[in-house]
């Protein structure tokens, strides 16, 4: 370092006065003190400029990193919740389910259900629709939650108690951990971008739209598969034979949807989205070969 340099000078120059000189010697070693001070001052300017430079750059570095992450691709944990929300946004005109509402106690009817049952701190969230296109539905949220879509057009004219509601929610939570919905949007592509970063790349539009277009042909168009219904009315079948009040209770709510699906023409459509009615009556019924599918 050159104040290294400047110092191991002035202390030679300092040893030397305690010798005797030769006048003409001592002639030419005059000492050029601010010579040495601005060794040490240009030294000590340029460290202070290298240590500014990575201050700079880390600071540099972080505010990247902060605009990179502005680019961030929801991970598996959020991504189906941040899909969802788009749907719902999406779709808001139609499902109509910003509208003023009042508490109609279907929280805490589901979950004295779900703890009746042995499902404890099951969280959930149920949002209540003012359209009769939607009748009731789980959509792909983050882990071990549920977001519950249900009809009041469809609830009302039904008349179903809060024990039916309740019943009618449990079956979409046994969807959703099936994961028949999110198994059918989850393409390849879909998988790929999960979790991923497009900083300085094109948003994967593309592979949203052809999400989003999913969810509809699943909620509006496709539903559940008979194999599906199946697997879900056994287990809902196996859940509450043990209380034979909850049971009828299950069974009576089949029948009244049965007949509404049959007689309401604004819900025709009920039985291709959950096949059917009908034959979940006839799955239930003990000893029949209408038992197995």
């Amino acid at each position: 370092m050159k104040w290294m340099i400047a110092l191991l000078l002035l202390s030679q120059i300092v040893l030397a006065e305690e010798v005797k000189k030769d006048p003409l010697v001592e002639k030419h070693e005059t000492l050029d003190f601010q010579a040495i001070k601005d060794v040490i001052k240009n030294d000590m300017l340029e460290s202070e400029v290298v240590k500014q430079k990575k201050q700079v750059a880390t600071v540099v570095k972080a505010n990247k990193r902060k605009i990179e992450e502005k680019y961030n691709i929801p991970g598996e944990d959020e991504f189906w919740s941040f899909l969802s929300q788009m749907w719902l946004v999406k779709n808001a005109q139609i499902i109509k389910w910003d509208f003023q509402k009042p508490d109609y106690g279907l929280d805490t009817s589901l979950e004295d259900l779900l703890e009746k049952l042995g499902y404890f701190e099951v969280r959930f969230n149920i949002l209540v629709v003012n359209t009769p296109d939607i009748t009731h539905f789980a959509l792909p949220t983050e882990p071990n939650r549920y977001l519950l879509l249900l009809s009041l057009p469809f609830i009302r004219t039904l008349d179903l108690t809060k024990v039916e509601i309740s019943l009618l929610l449990l079956e979409d939570i046994l969807r959703a951990k099936a994961g028949f919905f999110m198994n059918y949007v989850a393409t390849a592509k879909l998988r790929s971008i999960i979790g991923s970063n497009f900083y300085g790349k094109a948003f994967p539009k593309e592979v949203m739209t052809e999400a989003l277009k999913k969810y509809d042909e699943m909620v509006f168009d496709k539903g559940f598969s008979f194999n599906q219904q199946f697997e879900i009315t056994k287990q809902m079948d196996k859940l509450v034979k043990s209380d034979l009040v909850t049971w009828n209770a299950y069974y009576q709510m089949l029948i009244k949807i049965d007949n509404l699906s049959k007689s309401n023409p604004l819900y025709l459509k009920y039985s291709k989205i959950y096949p059917s009615p009908e034959m979940q009556l006839n799955w239930l019924k003990p000893n029949t070969k209408q038992n197995e599918f």
